[in-house]
C-alpha cells in the first residue's frame, strides 16, 4: 500500500515561521531572533513590527523612518551646497524649537518600538541563561537610539536658551565694504559699579566672502577718541573724548551708563553701544555689533572648556593687593610659570588681566593669544563633549547686539576662517610709538587701518605685499624679545635688555643670565627684598604667548 504526503495549507506554513511564531522554533533560533530583532529596531525602525508583529504599526513606523532618512539626506546636502542656511534653520528660534519637539516626539516614538519589540521577543521563550544578555542588549540598543534623539533634543534646546539670552532679536545686519566688523569687549563688572569698564578692546574684522580676519587692539587707554557723526554722544564730546587724563576710552561705557544712558532709548546696553561708536570713529571704520565680555564670569567659560593650552614667553604674575601710597603691587597670589601651560579659568583670568611689570601692550599681546587659543581649543570635539557647561557658562559671561537670526551666516565664516593667517595691528607697540595713544594723529591711524583691511580682503590675499607694514602674524604674541640668557648679569642693579624681532618661534625665558632657573621661590624672594627693578627684567618677555 502506497503512502502520500498530506498538502499543508498556507495557514499551517505561516504557523511554523519562526520570525513570527517563536514557539515553533529551537531554543538557538530563539535567542538569535531576539537579537536579529533588537538590531533590527536599532537600525531601521518599524521592521521588526513588520516582519513579526503588527504589520499596521510597522508600516507606519518605516515611513516615519523614511521621512527621517530623507530629511538627514537633504540636511547633508545643505551642508554641501549651502551651509549657512542649515546653520541658520538650526539657530533660528522658532525652527529649533520645532526640531526640538520632532526629536522628543522621535525618541518616544523609538522607545515604544523598542518596548513593542521586547514583547515581540517574548523572553519567557528564551532559555534562562540567554535573557540578561537579550535585556542588556535592548537597553543598549534603547540608549543609543531614542537615548541618543533625546540628548541631541535637550542639547538643542540648551543651545536655543543660549542663543536666546545672549544674542538680540534686532535685524540683521549687511556687510559694509564686504566686510563685517565687531566689538570685542572684555569688562569688570561689580556690585560696587554700575556698568562695565572694559580693559580690553579689540576690533574683530571678517571678509564676508573668505572670513579672512583682522584683528585691531585699542588700549584701554587710548585719549581723544572719536564718536562717529550719528552718535548722540557727540554733541556732549563735539571734539572727542578729551576731557585729560581722566577721558580714557575704557571710562566710556561707564559714563554713559550713569549719565548718559537717556540719549539711547530702548537701547538694551547704552555705555557698550557708545563705546562702539567711539572706537568706530576712532579707527574710522563702521563697526555693526558688539560682543561684551563679562571678565569675572570668564573664568567659568575656560574650565567650561577643560582649560586652553598656551606657550608663555615669561613668568606672569597674578597680582596681590595694590598700595596707593607706594605704587606697588604686594606679593603676588601666585604666578603662571614660562613655557607649555595648561590654565584653569582662574590663571587665564589672570594671564590676561595682569599688567604688573610690564605695560599695557604686552597685555594686549597675552589677551589675543588667550582669545586664539579658545578659538584654536574650541574644536567640533570640545564643543561636543562640554557643550552643555560651556553653552550655560556663556550665557553668564557674553552680551551681545548680534542678531540671533543672523548667527547661521556668522558661524560659517568662522568656519571658513578656522585655519587662515590672522592679520594684527596694535594700536600701540609694536606698530606704533607707545606715546601714540595719549596723542593719536587720526589720519595716520585710519591709513594703517585701511592697509590692514585691504591686506584680509578677499583680493588683497590674492596680491603679495598690499600693506608691507601691517604686521602679519599666524599666532598671537608679537612684540619685543628677549631669548633665554640674554639678561645682563647685573640686573639687580637694573641693566637694560637687549631688543630684537619677534621670531616665528620664540624661545621661552625660563633661566637668568647665570644659568639658574626662574622659580617662584627666586621671584618671592626678590619681592620681598623689593628689588622689583630685578622682577621687570626677569618677566620682561611675558608678552609673548602662542596658542598651542
Amino acid at each position: 500500500m502506497s503512502s502520500s504526503k498530506v498538502p499543508q495549507s498556507p495557514t499551517d506554513t505561516a504557523l511554523t515561521d519562526p520570525v513570527r511564531y517563536p514557539v515553533s522554533a529551537s531554543v538557538p533560533v530563539r535567542t538569535k531572533r531576539a537579537f536579529v530583532l533588537i538590531l533590527l529596531t536599532l537600525l531601521v525602525p518599524g521592521s521588526a513590527q513588520l516582519v513579526a508583529g503588527d504589520r499596521k504599526l510597522g508600516r507606519a513606523a518605516l515611513r516615519v523612518t523614511l521621512c527621517v532618512w530623507a530629511a538627514l539626506l537633504l540636511a547633508v546636502l545643505l551642508l554641501i551646497v549651502n551651509r549657512p542656511a542649515l546653520a541658520t534653520l538650526v539657530t533660528n528660534p522658532f525652527a529649533s524649537l520645532v526640531i526640538v519637539v520632532v526629536l522628543v516626539a522621535l525618541a518616544v516614538g523609538w522607545a515604544l518600538l523598542f518596548i513593542n519589540t521586547l514583547r515581540l521577543i517574548r523572553p519567557v521563550l528564551l532559555a534562562p541563561r540567554a535573557r540578561p544578555a537579550v535585556g542588556i542588549a535592548l537597553v543598549l540598543a534603547l540608549v543609543a537610539g531614542s537615548g541618543s534623539l533625546g540628548y541631541a533634543a535637550y542639547l538643542l534646546n540648551v543651545s536655543r536658551n543660549a542663543i536666546g539670552s545672549i544674542f538680540s532679536s534686532g535685524p540683521a545686519i549687511d556687510p559694509v565694504d564686504g566686510r563685517y566688523n565687531f566689538l570685542m569687549m572684555g569688562g569688570d563688572a561689580g556690585e560696587d559699579r554700575t556698568g562695565r569698564r572694559p580693559d580690553s578692546l579689540s576690533v574683530l574684522s571678517v571678509d564676508a566672502e573668505t572670513g579672512q580676519t583682522a584683528i585691531i587692539s585699542v588700549p584701554r587707554n587710548f585719549q581723544n577718541a572719536q564718536f562717529t557723526e550719528d552718535s548722540p554722544m557727540r554733541a556732549i564730546y563735539p571734539d572727542g573724548y578729551d576731557c585729560g587724563d581722566e577721558c580714557l576710552i575704557n571710562a566710556i561705557n561707564t559714563e554713559v551708563t550713569n549719565e548718559y544712558a537717556d540719549l539711547y532709548p530702548g537701547v538694551a546696553d547704552p555705555g557698550a553701544q557708545a563705546t562702539m561708536e567711539a572706537v568706530s570713529g576712532t579707527l574710522g571704520m563702521t563697526i555693526q555689533a558688539y560682543v561684551l565680555v563679562d571678565m569675572e564670569g570668564f573664568a567659568t567659560l575656560i574650565d567650561a572648556m577643560g582649560g586652553i593650552r598656551i606657550k608663555a614667553g615669561g613668568w606672569v604674575p597674578m597680582s596681590g593687593y595694590f598700595d596707593d601710597y607706594s605704587q606697588t603691587h604686594g606679593m603676588p597670589l601666585g604666578w603662571i610659570p614660562a613655557g607649555e601651560q595648561t590654565l584653569d579659568g582662574n590663571q587665564a583670568l589672570w594671564y590676561g588681566r595682569s599688567r604688573e611689570y610690564v605695560d599695557d601692550y604686552a597685555r594686549i599681546q597675552r589677551q589675543q593669544c588667550v582669545q586664539q587659543a579658545m578659538l584654536k581649543q574650541l574644536d567640533p570635539a570640545t564643543l561636543l563633549a562640554k557643550f552643555e557647561d560651556i553653552a550655560k557658562a556663556g550665557t553668564q559671561v557674553v552680551e551681545s547686539n548680534i542678531s540671533a537670526s543672523q548667527l547661521g551666516s556668522f558661524l560659517d565664516l568662522a568656519i571658513k576662517a578656522k585655519g587662515q593667517d590672522v592679520k594684527r595691528l596694535t594700536i600701540g607697540p609694536p606698530d606704533f610709538d607707545a606715546s601714540f595713544s595719549t596723542v593719536p594723529n587720526f589720519d595716520e591711524l585710519h591709513e594703517r587701518v585701511d592697509q590692514l583691511l585691504a591686506s584680509a580682503s578677499a583680493q588683497g590675499a590674492q596680491s603679495a605685499g598690499v600693506a608691507d607694514d601691517v604686521m602679519v602674524v599666524p599666532a598671537a604674541g608679537a612684540g619685543p624679545v628677549q631669548a633665554a640668557g640674554t639678561l645682563p648679569a647685573t640686573i639687580a642693579a637694573g641693566g637694560s635688555l637687549p631688543q630684537q624681532p619677534t621670531p616665528s618661534d620664540f624661545t621661552p625665558v625660563t633661566t637668568t643670565p647665570d644659568g639658574e632657573p626662574i622659580t617662584e621661590e627666586l621671584l618671592t624672594q626678590l619681592k620681598r627684598a623689593g628689588n622689583e627693578e630685578a622682577i621687570r627684567q626677569l618677566v620682561a618677555t611675558n608678552g609673548q604667548c602662542a596658542a598651542l
